[in-house]
């Protein structure tokens, strides 16, 4: 048997089809539209675009799979988190979706802080608002079209309205659904006293189940479009983090991961919800049943990178830039790189701050700003490692995903860095993948999501830190945190 397992990012949709062992045997992507953004902050998406290019992974996907071809036994979806998808009572699409990114929505954060109580929110999701979150773009239609608002009658998210159109299901996963701000995280159920002082109501919910349970079945109409059976069962599946959690083995407390992305992200899987009093951490219930997870983010990752070689160095390889790069020490002489090109998330939560190079010097040259990038972003992510060991999560394994695992000399720097042994996996098939095993659990060919990672993921190499670089960098961490305090007193 065969499992597919999809994913509705921003950019587009990505379909992979995983055999019995755990390994991705076919796969084809769909781009989406380039997203709006009428005015500076704002940023829509027309779901129907989404699922367009479902239809099209999903087809592509299944005719360039390998003869002999076996039946799909179930499907599971991952995507992009926290967007809004507004449907009416005969479930049509009532404006474009507000997407994770757009974040006109702070004033509608600063209202639910003052209606509820910032203590009394994290209390109840286990976290603070923020313009991300799908309830503060909720109450901004509410305040700015009300004509929209009073026609609603179901709220998804963006991987939730693919499934409605596949299976005619209203259906969301609890990890997906943390990322609402309408989820009692703790008891992975919704939060009345959330909705009810939003003015959201209940009935406008999706079902909640956990990631690996069958939730919906391929409709006889969706299964004409796609090439999948008609009754073929889909699983709830989780949003992207939960599900690329799941397609590196971040399964079980003590397991982190730092992925390198256009965006970072520290993720660690918790025993229990782990609320931190500030809110500088999300608290989400993962993919696992019985498990939840905290999360960090930096917002300018691998981003920084990116901008820097495509405003200095645009002629040159990313390759030929860190091979440079190696050859100059950790700490980069004393050149620093604060990575705020888009304000930052953790630990500061603040929009505003902006990025910097400091303790520039004559001895400096190109390969010194570039291994400075790398290790500003690295720190950043320390700071999230930094709240971990305040707040008590353990770490006793990391694993890179993304750009970051890439390169030997951005492993290194991050291994010295966080100070722990890193690991790369053989192949990181990213939340697709992740959400094909779900769907391998919720068929019953897996009994578990351990025992389906444990045969489908391999660990391809560790990196322990270099005994000077943990040296170099416990005190150069120590001097970079200095820089934000200063940014910040610029404004």
């Amino acid at each position: 048997m065969w499992f597919l397992g999809m994913d509705v990012g921003t950019g587009g949709t990505r379909a992979v089809v995983v055999d019995a062992a755990g390994k991705v045997i076919s796969s084809a992507s769909s781009e989406h539209a380039a997203f709006r953004t009428p005015h500076p902050g704002w940023a829509e998406q027309d779901p129907e675009d989404w699922w367009r290019a479902a239809q099209l992974a999903i087809r592509f996907a299944l005719a360039s799979a390998p003869e002999p071809r076996e039946p799909i036994a179930a499907i599971g979806l991952t995507g992009q988190m926290h967007g809004a998808v507004l449907l009416d009572e005969n479930g049509q699409v009532l404006r474009p979706s507000l997407i994770w990114c757009d974040t006109r929505t702070q004033p509608q954060c600063d209202w639910l802080h003052e209606k509820i109580g910032y203590d009394r929110l994290i209390e109840l999701t286990c976290n603070p608002a923020l313009p991300n979150f799908t309830l503060t773009k909720l109450l901004w239609v509410k305040q700015h079209e009300p004509e929209i608002f009073a026609k609603t009658r179901h709220i998804m998210c963006p991987k939730d309205y693919v499934r409605y159109r596949l299976t005619g299901e209203f259906a969301i996963d609890v990890q997906e659904a943390s990322g609402t701000l309408l989820l009692d995280v703790t008891h992975r159920r919704w939060s009345k006293e959330v909705a009810e002082a939003a003015g959201i109501p209940e009935s406008w919910l999706p079902r909640v189940y956990e990631s690996p349970e069958v939730c919906a079945r391929i409709s006889e109409s969706a299964a004409g479009l796609t090439g999948l059976a008609a009754g073929t069962p889909v699983v709830a599946g989780a949003g992207d983090q939960g599900a690329g959690a799941v397609g590196m083995g971040i399964l079980q407390p003590g397991s982190v991961s730092a992925t390198i992305g256009t965006s970072g992200v520290v993720f660690a899987a918790t025993a229990s919800p782990t609320k931190d009093p500030k809110g500088r951490l999300h608290t989400f219930c993962h993919a696992v049943p019985g498990v939840w997870h905290v999360m960090g983010v930096t917002q300018s990752a691998g981003l920084s990178f990116s901008w820097l070689k495509e405003t200095f160095f645009a002629s040159q390889s990313y390759d030929a830039l860190t091979e440079a790069a190696a050859k100059i020490p950790a700490c980069s002489q004393g050149l620093e790189w604060a990575p705020y090109l888009l304000g930052e998330r953790t630990p500061h939560l603040d929009p505003e701050v902006r990025a910097a190079f400091a303790g520039v010097s004559t001895v400096h040259t190109a390969a010194h700003f570039v291994r400075a990038v790398l290790e500003g972003v690295a720190y950043s992510l320390q700071d999230t490692f930094t709240l971990f060991a305040e707040l008590g999560i353990p770490v006793s394994a990391v694993r890179l995903g993304g750009g970051g695992a890439r390169g030997p000399l951005w492993r290194r720097i991050q291994a010295g860095i966080y100070g722990q042994a890193v690991e790369v996996l053989t192949a990181e098939e990213g939340g697709a993948f992740g959400s094909a095993l779900l769907a391998g659990v919720g068929a019953g060919h897996w009994a578990s999501l351990d025992q389906a990672c444990g045969q489908a993921i391999e660990v391809a190499q560790r990196i322990e830190p270099d005994p000077a670089d943990l040296v170099a960098y416990k005190s150069g961490y120590a001097k970079w945190r200095k820089l934000y305090p200063a940014l910040k007193s610029l404004r």
